[in-house]
């Protein structure tokens, strides 16, 4: 949710190129906010909103997931705990997962995230199929 902004340009880009592209209804909260903002909000949603079984339950009809992974923290590519449990859900739900860059070197959860054998596209909407 930090990348709010750029998860909905992606999500119109989809759309232009005929995919049935949807995003949380948790977004709208995170708009122009600062990433300290954010932070705070994802925190608030996590704890008194069900934020992750609203992830959960938005996810039941989808064919697939696209993870958008831009670099955060220092970390290029960055994937957080509550994604990778997204990708998780994907996997068991036998979606297709993509992931906008490639896999971060984040210890101890890079097998797991090269396991669910994620399609890279690099940024391009075009290789989503």
């Amino acid at each position: 949710m930090q990348y709010t902004e750029k998860m909905l340009e992606v999500r119109d880009n989809l759309i232009r190129l005929g995919h049935d592209a949807f995003v949380t209804k948790l977004h709208k909260a995170f708009i122009g906010k600062s990433d300290e903002e954010k932070e705070k909000i994802k925190i608030y949603q996590k704890n008194n909103m069900d934020a992750i079984r609203e992830f959960w339950n938005v996810m039941q009809n989808a064919d697939a997931v696209l993870v958008l992974n831009f670099d955060k923290n220092g970390i290029k590519n960055y994937i957080g705990g509550n994604t990778l449990m997204e990708i998780g859900f994907a996997h068991v739900l036998n979606q297709k997962i993509f992931l906008y860059n490639s896999i971060p070197d984040i210890p101890y959860y890079k097998t797991e995230i090269e396991a669910v054998k994620p399609i890279i596209i690099n940024g391009d909407l075009s290789k989503i199929v």
